[in-house]
This record gives structure tokens, sequence and C-alpha cells, in this order.
């Protein structure tokens, strides 16, 4: 069993309800356990030049989960369920009605074409502040303390 770190968010339709349908689906995956899912955040959308509050806010959260699956395969099953909920990938950082990230799996650090930790989410407040809920320990591979790099962020 491997512990892994998925960052959900939407900022299109019923987030909300988006979200938590999401995470009944991949709790419903075989190899997939859903171990605990954080408080949703609202929080403006980041557009590849930075914040933009022209576009509709997100809803963000962290879900820990726990599988049998590859690093690989566990993505493959959340672009599915992105797919399932209509996501399109229209444009870079686009708003969507859901994008599930494949934050941390394990201690693995890159596997093939597939980059983990996520390259970002190491400078997010929306992915550290609800990981940190879920997990006070919470380490983030190759880089420390959970609870450090978000008070860097925010500091």
């Amino acid at each position: 069993m491997t512990r892994a770190v998925v960052a959900m968010g939407a900022n299109l339709g019923d987030r909300a309800a988006t979200i938590a349908a999401a995470m009944a689906q991949l709790g419903k995956t075989d190899g997939v356990t859903v171990v605990a899912v954080s408080s949703l955040v609202e929080t403006v959308a980041i557009r590849p030049d930075g914040p933009d509050d022209s576009h509709p806010n997100y809803l963000n959260g962290v879900a820990l989960v726990d599988t049998t699956l590859s690093a690989p395969g566990l993505l493959a099953v959340l672009h599915d369920i992105e797919n399932d909920f209509g996501r399109t990938r229209t444009e870079r950082w686009g708003d969507r009605t859901l994008d599930l990230d494949l934050i941390v799996f394990g201690d693995l650090v890159e596997d093939g074409n597939l980059v983990v930790p996520h390259p970002r989410a190491h400078e997010r407040t929306f992915v550290l502040g609800p990981w940190l809920e879920l997990d006070p320990d919470a380490v983030f591979p190759g880089r420390g303390l959970v609870r450090d790099l978000l008070e860097a962020v925010t500091s």
C-alpha cells in the first residue's frame, strides 16, 4: 500500500458537489481507499501570470489515499474521473469543472514521464493548508515539513 496525496479543485458548476462526487468515485476504485478529505477552501484563480480575480474562484482541498496502484495507474484513474465530470483540456491553467492532481506518491521522486512530487505544490497554500489539516506531521518529499513550507509561503 502506498499513501498518496491528491489535490482537488473546481471553479465551474456546483464545485462542492462535483468534488464530493469525485471523491466518492475515487473511493469506489479498485485498489484505492480514500483515507481522509480536507475541508474545502475558496481561492482566487491562478493563471500563468498569477492570481486573476476575473475568473471564477476555486474550491480546493486535499485527499489522502492509500493505493495498490502504481503512480501512473493512479494518475490515469484521476484523469478518468476528471473526464467523467466534464473536464476539458483546451487551455493551460484554464477554468475547469474538476482538477485532480497527484501531489505526492509515497516517497517517489519521479516515475518516468510523471513528475512527483508535483513541481509547484510546495508553493501553493491551497494544497499545503488542507494537507496540513489532515496530517500535522506531513512531509513533502525532498522539501521538508509541510508546516514549514506553508509558513514560508504565507510569510
